[in-house]
């Protein structure tokens, strides 16, 4: 008989750094999805004086929406649905009429823009009952965003002749001081249901 070949053996020490850097180049070049949420400053915190006052807000400077647990939307005392709150936005942040029943007019000097009429101490309070479904929630705050976003980029393209996005820093912040925005988070409740 002949003699028994040995097998020769396969050099793997390699092996594990191939691995690790191949590992190491995916992670690198794959793209994971991020979480996307809504894009809020939260207020400074109170200082110790304020604790105790309590912020008083005129009732017409107030829009109230409202989305109970059925997801149907309530302005005021009219049900509306997602599609009117940013027409319904718009006109109580601008007030371009002067209407009585909407937020109270007052004059402002501001950098670029000279003394302006604006509604500077509205507030719009987004009220969600505990069973609302997201999917709503986050399109009313799309509307409410798009409310600002739109008239902001009228007042860039009537000033400036561009949109809101495309004006300098200090042109950005004048139109900022005419539509700031002031959405208020008020906390869920469960209608129904004893408070």
């Amino acid at each position: 008989m002949g003699k028994k070949r040995k097998m020769p053996g396969l050099n793997t020490s390699s092996t594990a750094d191939i691995s690790f850097m191949l590992l190491i180049f995916f992670l690198v070049t794959t793209s994971m999805d991020t979480d996307q949420g809504l894009g809020r400053t939260l207020p400074k915190p109170p200082e110790d004086d304020q604790l105790n006052n309590e912020i008083k807000v005129k009732e017409r400077n107030i829009l109230n929406i409202r989305i109970n647990k059925d997801n149907y939307l309530m302005i005021g005392d009219d049900y509306v649905t997602v599609a009117d709150v940013k027409e319904r936005a718009k006109e109580f942040i601008a007030n371009k009429e002067n209407r009585s029943d909407l937020p109270e007019l007052k004059p402002k000097k501001i950098n670029l823009l000279g003394t302006r009429m604006i509604t500077e101490n509205h507030v719009i309070s987004v009220q969600t009952d505990r069973g609302t479904s997201y999917g709503v929630y986050f399109q009313v705050q799309d509307a409410l965003v798009s409310a600002y976003n739109e008239l902001r980029d009228e007042l860039a393209k009537e000033e400036f002749g561009v949109k809101y996005e495309n004006c300098t820093a200090d042109e950005q912040k004048a139109i900022r001081e005419v539509y700031p925005q002031k959405i208020s988070e008020a906390e869920p409740k469960k209608y129904g249901q004893a408070l």
